[in-house]
């Protein structure tokens, strides 16, 4: 049996503090479980074995202390998170051979608390997808069900988690990356307030709205890992500076009290019958451990897509300028003039799904196309931050579905980006509006595919959150069950 079995990060840290085994031991055993099952599942791109093992004799010689941290705990690290001397490709042939010469903000905190860096996840190219099939390098396979996508972007870092390769990821969140492929895997999902981690060193896909957060088992592991990489930055502008909470030892599932809304709209057509079944049993489980739930409106949720592809796309189309063979990224070994440089390398470094948001952003920016498209997209997002200041005046949180169907089989909408687009429905507002919100593993469906529920907060009252969603885990055991790879 593997020293991860049956394991939290915050049994690990108790075991480390008691010499139960060490981290090089932990370390060890995290490794072997990645080469038993990482053939099937295919989450990591690239192992940071050597530096592991150093970072872990490094915790085991500082030794453990009772207060809870991240010391000598193995993590797993999105691919668009620079690593430095780790090679991070954003999964993209752009970046194949990209070897950072500096670490990322969050990267510099997981190093403070003495966290070991096991390796590099899978994701969809440039975190364009929801599905990690964009990926240039290898396709995710969801361990519930390998014939299933794991969801996108995030898709290798909830894979690595629910497989039991790792107990602890970081991904990234630009329209629903980590809270959708938590729940296609059961698993829990944070994307916190914008601004609450710093962005240093994520490579930029919609620079308004994207923001990195932890994927773990349990919610009290969460509110562990976001703790830890929370605060302020003065190399990100974006990054505000608000005191980080204890979130983990504040949690204690106590929700008397609680208001919560449930929104009319995400519970409509569009949503597979057993989500909805799955997010009203919800319902009524927050009803009988003392918590209000009652219903709203938030009538602006269907401009959400709309809006959001135009102003992700617009901001990836001016990000992605930077990719142009010449100072970094992929050259091509064909191009005779300065315009086939240009050209042939984008051409050849970018796969289909980043050209065609490039494309969709630089038309939207266009002249003349500017006010019809990317100024009435920036209303849009006004209209919908507004729609979630109305109903947090009144309520503590928003309950709804994470998606609007569970994992769907590999290649099965890749002809069809519209239906693709779509599947982000639940997920887009809330970045639009720079809330938090989680994925909670909330069932399953009746084919045995995890089920998550969503539950949104208000600004910085990501505490809210963990305390909502450590007593709807703690009311059930999805959480116990695990996927058998």
């Amino acid at each position: 049996m593997s020293l991860l079995e049956n394991q939290t990060l915050v049994s690990l840290h108790e075991g480390l503090v008691q010499k139960k085994f060490t981290s090089q031991e932990l370390t060890s055993a995290t490794f072997e479980k990645i080469q038993a099952v990482d053939d099937k599942v295919g989450a990591f791109l690239a192992l940071n074995e050597e530096e592991a093992m150093a970072q872990a004799k490094a915790a085991d010689e500082k030794g453990y202390d009772a207060a809870l941290s991240l010391q000598g705990l193995p993590i797993g690290i999105k691919d668009n998170i620079v690593t430095r001397d780790l090679i991070t490709t954003a999964a993209s042939r752009m970046l194949e051979d990209f070897n950072p010469i500096y670490d990322a903000h969050v990267m510099d905190l997981l190093k403070k608390t003495g966290a070991v860096n096991v390796g590099k996840l899978n994701m969809d190219e440039f975190a364009m997808g929801g599905s990690t099939e964009n990926s240039y390098f290898k396709k995710t396979r969801n361990p519930w069900d390998l014939t299933k996508v794991p969801g996108g972007s995030s898709g290798g870092s909830a894979a690595a988690v629910a497989a039991g390769e790792v107990l602890a990821t970081l991904g990234s969140d630009t329209g629903g990356s980590i809270r959708q492929p938590a729940s296609f895997t059961g698993i829990v999902g944070m994307k916190p307030t914008y601004g609450r981690v710093s962005r240093y060193g994520l490579i930029a896909f919609a620079s308004s709205l994207d923001q990195i957060g932890p994927l773990t088992r349990t919610v009290k592991d969460n509110a562990l890992v976001l703790e830890a990489i929370s605060g302020y930055d003065h190399r990100d502008s974006t990054s505000v500076n608000v005191p980080v909470p204890n979130y983990y030892q504040q949690i204690n599932g106590n929700i008397k009290g609680l208001k919560i809304a449930l929104p009319v709209e995400y519970l409509g057509d569009g949503i597979d019958p057993e989500i909805r079944k799955a997010v009203l049993k919800a319902a009524e489980q927050y009803r009988a451990l003392g918590a209000t739930v009652e219903e709203v409106s938030l009538p602006h949720s269907k401009y959400g897509i709309p809006a959001y592809y135009i102003i992700a796309s617009s901001e990836a189309s001016s990000n992605l300028q930077r990719f142009d063979g010449i100072r970094y990224g992929h050259r091509s070994a064909e191009a005779k003039t300065l315009e086939d440089l240009y050209v042939m390398s984008r051409t050849e470094g970018f796969g289909m799904e980043v050209k065609r948001r490039i494309m969709l952003g630089t038309f939207s920016l266009s002249s003349g196309y500017y006010d019809a498209y990317f100024k009435k997209a920036g209303q849009v997002r006004t209209l919908i931050k507004q729609d979630f200041a109305n109903v947090f005046a009144n309520y503590d949180l928003i309950l709804g579905p994470v998606t609007t169907s569970t994992a769907y089989g590999i290649g099965e909408r890749n002809d069809d980006p519209i239906e693709m687009y779509m599947a982000d429905l639940l997920t887009v507002p809330v970045n639009l509006a720079g809330l938090p919100a989680i994925s909670v593993p909330a069932g399953f469906s009746s084919e045995g595919l995890p089920i998550g529920i969503q539950l949104i907060g208000n600004y910085f009252q990501e505490q809210t959150i963990y305390q909502a969603a450590f007593a709807f885990e703690q009311a059930n055991d999805y959480y116990l069950k695990q996927a058998n790879v």
